[in-house]
């Protein structure tokens, strides 16, 4: 067999180079193949141990025979022993293969194996004179052959654009972004171990919907062909669980995929996963002690504590959430008094004053919120409830009872983005249909992300809604600040990605 040279391609070799190594390993393949010890026929192998397991327990394990199983990160050779790296899904350890163990033929074998390559492995625990945990090997199992190079040591995966698309390579190589994975999987249990402790029932409700509804996006649409009938992937849960509702069920939540066919930025992708909760019988102030004590929770279960660094700030859960109306946070951070503004006319005015884009579709409570928007939101680094929106931008939120123009409503801002919005929820169907007849309206303007009527959902109301809190989260973000991960693409295994040429 022609023997690869040990340093895997960087981004200064040639596409020749490439091309050689590539070959030299399908050659090597057809040598095993031919001589009967085809890698890929392999199709089980008994483990004892992970590399943890040892690592953290090797004063008991000293000595203990053991059948690890992963792919070789690296080789040292040294003639008549050499020494490589096996890694799993816990990390790594040190392997130490001789001659005089494996035999010539074996260890000849061996020596022709290539960075990447799948092994499972027996023997006993030691460590080296230079301290090292390692297994000193008695038996190495080629269990699957790697036709293709990872990348260089010391260049490693660092284009970025890469490594979302080629997901499974960047988990091999850079072992912090496994650690990020993990922990989002934890998240997500410990959301699921809080709400169910709170009495929560977690259920599925449909993603193709016939209807768009339930948030203020774009959807993406779709054709079933049985049906001949062009339908939507959902924008939100938030519709099908207060039928939940109506139905009987006093607390649901819903953790799934929603699909908006929107921009893409460090904080949105076409599709993400939130978690819906519904509860009967209270209001956006119960919502908001339970997003935030949610938050806190999964702080301290995912990370350890309450004081979350994220970038140059660090976020601290730990103390009590602030909240503001969205005209106290405009006094606040803008030195705007939008109290005082009575009519549409002088809120026009002043949006204009301060370079805001007014447009035919918007109301007073849009020019609030627009203003509120540009102002404010990134000064929202500390966890903020902003409660007390308008009316105009809550179609599915109940009105204040002090200022109908108000709803019962809030957004929980943290690091300058939108985390969680709740809603006292709109249980009321005559006023429901109102709105649903004004955002028809905003659609026949050109809004293509208002809500369509949903007489289904109407009819759902008319039988008798309780009233209701309601918060929807983003899961996404919410990991984004648990692993201080600076995009949203690194907390999904497979981000939205266009399609190379």
């Amino acid at each position: 067999m022609n023997q690869e040279t040990e340093r895997a391609p960087s981004q200064e070799q040639s596409a020749e180079e490439l091309r050689e190594i590539l070959q030299i390993r399908r050659n090597k393949l057809s040598q095993l193949q031919a001589e009967g010890r085809d890698p890929f026929r392999e199709v089980r192998y008994d483990r004892t141990h992970h590399t943890r397991d040892i690592t953290e327990h090797f004063d008991e394990m000293e000595n203990q025979t053991v059948s690890l199983a992963g792919r070789i990160m690296s080789k040292r050779d040294m003639g008549k022993a050499s020494f490589c790296d096996l890694q799993d899904q816990d990390g790594r350890i040190q392997l130490y293969v001789k001659v005089d163990e494996l035999g010539a033929e074996e260890y000849e074998r061996f020596k022709h194996f290539d960075i990447g390559d799948i092994v499972g492995v027996r023997g006993y625990v030691f460590r080296t004179r230079r301290g090292e945990i390692s297994v000193h090997v008695n038996e190495i199992t080629l269990l699957s052959k790697s036709l293709r190079p990872l990348p260089e040591k010391y260049h490693g995966l660092k284009d970025v654009d890469t490594r979302y698309r080629q997901r499974y390579v960047d988990l091999i190589v850079n072992p912090e972004v496994r650690d990020t994975f993990v922990k989002r999987s934890l998240a997500i249990r410990e959301i699921r171990a809080f709400m169910d402790a709170r009495g929560y029932i977690e259920v599925e409700t449909p993603v193709l919907n016939t209807v768009q509804g339930g948030a203020t996006a774009r959807p993406f649409v779709t054709h079933h062909n049985a049906l001949n009938l062009d339908m939507y992937l959902r924008i939100a849960t938030e519709l099908h669980l207060k039928r939940l509702i109506v139905g009987g069920f006093e607390k649901v939540y819903e953790i799934g995929r929603i699909f908006r066919n929107e921009g893409m930025d460090t904080r949105h992708n076409p599709e993400f996963t939130t978690i819906e909760l519904y509860e009967a019988y209270t209001d956006i102030n119960g919502m908001m002690e339970l997003t935030e004590s949610l938050f806190r929770h999964l702080a301290v279960t995912v990370t350890g504590g309450t004081e979350l660094p994220y970038g140059d700030k660090v976020i601290d859960l730990g103390k009590p959430f602030e909240r503001l109306t969205m005209t106290e946070a405009l006094r606040k951070y803008a030195d705007i008094d939008f109290d005082q503004v009575e009519t549409f006319e002088q809120a026009k005015a002043l949006a204009e004053k301060h370079h805001i884009k007014v447009e035919p579709k918007h109301g007073k409570g849009d020019i609030l919120s627009l203003l509120f928007e540009e102002y404010c939101e990134d000064k929202l680094i500390q966890p903020t409830f902003i409660i007390s929106h308008p009316i105009e931008i809550s179609p599915l939120a109940k009105k204040d009872p002090q200022n109908p123009a108000l709803t019962q409503r809030f957004e929980l801002f943290m690091n300058g983005w939108e985390m969680a919005n709740a809603f006292g929820e709109l249980n009321d169907p005559i006023d429901q249909r109102e709105r649903f007849e004004n955002q028809m309206r905003l659609r026949a303007l050109g809004d293509d992300e208002a809500s369509e009527m949903d007489e289904d959902f109407l009819t759902a109301l008319e039988y008798g809604m309780p009233p209701t809190g309601g918060c929807g989260i983003g899961v996404d973000r919410l990991v984004m600040i648990l692993t201080n991960s600076p995009s949203i693409r690194d907390v999904l295994l497979f981000p939205t990605m266009k399609p190379q040429d």
